[in-house]
């Protein structure tokens, strides 16, 4: 990037690897290969240098490959990576094992609510405490389960009791299978000498007891049924689910990541149910670990829930920083090769994500970009600029992403005001927006919103970062607002006539009244 502010920008194109690029690699490859034909005086058949198998030979990928290499691991620096040092966040992850602890004992841990903004460190600790629950329930040979679950995805109650009803019953084959492994071995044991049943774990007398339970086992095996995702009654999917996690002795820890999405969407009736299945389980205990990035979440829960869970609450601040940069250079560690970076780049990836809220996951995802970019160049240090390109791909991508899953009534509106800039308006008022959404709509055979609500849709383009709208007062005319585009034109444009409906109308040139200013 330019440190000159009137410098044409680079295009972003390029940031991602340009298609000239690899052309010129492959140009390069060809032009090799046919001053080699030249020199034989001999005109290649295509079909037999596809098929030509020398080890040798250079490929499209033998120059991408030359250069030493930057990263050691990459998935250190994804989301899906837990670590086993989360710098900053002792504290929390001390309230949750003494909170969880309580499942070692063969007791009932309490409900835990876990609230932060995203990239705090939510998810990560919630998973190494689980990890390390799992992994001592097996020293101590205590039945400990935890299953998680992100209801960004699993959003409805019959996909959340589904997939769990599934993973239970996954586990109870694995325990069945094992088990029946073991009766058949004792006996085979026991017709050579009975004595060896009585030294068994089993509560068996004979070979007929040991033959009984392994037909009850099979049985029980052929009983377990797959519940698919669609199409039973929720009542019948939770009874497989209530019979999966009850069938054999054991704590069991269900996270619900993204907790407030399954609620805005599907209700309560999920977590009631959950909540209050302990009063009839024989066998096993439920206990609920909830994730949100909505401090006020529990405000949409029913009384009688927020009653039923008893929770404890663990709230996760914004990192600063510092803290930031301290997350970075230990997983930096893991992630890059010696001398990978340049000084500056971690305190830059840590300055961009402490302007989004703290968020320790953007400020990965800045140094994981970066690293590629520098690969892509084929360097072998990466650089502050190559931070710079990646927080404007990273902003590029989030922007598409927004606008590609916004609805229709939201696209017409901000295609309205692209319309209005490309025209050449400044400071676009509410009136022009909505006069050019209402030629959109009659274009595409649409009804059109209320005036009202179309200024509630600005307002809420405002919110996502796509537009700024200002609300200034023009005197005895009232109030209005001012909008412009906070994006890129070209990209958002593209975007939204990549949507069928309004790729109809592209390039259509609406009226816009004259404005009287005076």
């Amino acid at each position: 990037m330019s440190d000159d502010p009137d410098a044409e920008p680079e295009p972003l194109t390029d940031v991602d690897g340009s298609s000239e690029f690899e052309f010129d690699v492959a140009q390069t490859v060809l032009g090799e290969h046919e001053s080699e034909a030249a020199t034989d005086g001999s005109a290649s058949d295509p079909a037999d240098d596809a098929g030509s198998d020398d080890p040798a030979e250079e490929g499209l990928f033998d120059d991408l490959l030359a250069g030493d290499p930057i990263f050691v691991s990459k998935e250190v620096l994804r989301p899906s990576y837990t670590p086993r040092d989360l710098p900053h966040r002792n504290e929390q992850i001390n309230k949750m094992a003494t909170i969880l602890v309580s499942a070692l004992r063969g007791d009932t841990p309490s409900n835990i609510l876990i609230y932060g903004k995203t990239g705090t460190g939510k998810t990560a600790s919630a998973k190494y405490v689980s990890q390390e629950l799992e992994r001592t329930s097996q020293k101590y040979e205590v039945p400990c389960d935890v299953e998680y679950i992100n209801c960004e995805v699993t959003d409805t109650q019959y996909r959340v009791l589904a997939q769990l009803a599934n993973q239970f019953n996954d586990q109870n084959r694995d325990a069945i299978a094992a088990q029946l492994d073991d009766l058949e071995s004792l006996r085979d044991r026991a017709e050579a000498d009975p004595t060896v049943l009585a030294e068994s774990d089993f509560d068996v007398s004979s070979i007929d007891d040991v033959d009984d339970r392994i037909e009850e086992l099979e049985a029980d095996r052929d009983d377990i049924e797959e519940v698919p995702m669609t199409g039973w009654p929720t009542d019948r999917v939770y009874n497989v689910f209530f019979d999966a996690v009850d069938y054999r002795e054991r704590v069991v820890v269900i996270m619900l990541d993204e907790i407030d999405k399954l609620v805005e969407k599907s209700g309560d009736d999920t977590l009631y149910n959950l909540s209050r299945m302990n009063s009839d389980l024989e066998n096993s205990r439920v206990s609920i670990i909830g994730i949100s990035n909505d401090l006020k979440f529990t405000d949409l829960l029913d009384p009688r829930v927020r009653s039923s869970l008893g929770e404890e609450e663990i709230v996760f601040p914004p990192y600063d920083a510092t803290q930031l940069q301290d997350i970075l250079e230990h997983r930096s560690e893991e992630a890059f090769e010696p001398d990978a970076l340049s000084d500056d780049v971690i305190p830059l990836c840590a300055a961009f994500a402490a302007q989004e809220h703290g968020d320790a996951r953007r400020a990965l995802d800045l140094l994981r970009t970066a690293g590629e970019l520098a690969e892509r160049d084929q360097v072998e240090q990466i650089e502050g600029d190559h931070v710079r390109k990646a927080q404007e791909k990273i902003e590029l991508d989030r922007v598409v992403e927004v606008v590609r899953t916004l609805p229709m009534q939201s696209k017409l509106v901000l295609y309205a005001i692209i319309l209005l800039e490309k025209r050449g308006v400044a400071a676009i008022n509410t009136g022009e927006v909505y006069n050019v959404y209402d030629q959109l709509c009659t274009e595409i055979d649409a009804d059109p919103l209320t005036q009202r609500r179309v200024t509630d849709l600005i307002s809420e383009l405002d919110m996502l970062g796509i537009v700024n709208a200002v609300v200034v007062s023009k005197g005895r005319y009232g109030r209005t607002k001012e909008i412009n585009l906070s994006v890129p034109r070209e990209e958002t444009e593209a975007v939204l006539t990549s949507d069928s409906r309004l790729g109809e109308i592209e390039g259509t040139q609406p009226y816009v009244q004259s404005r009287f200013d005076g």
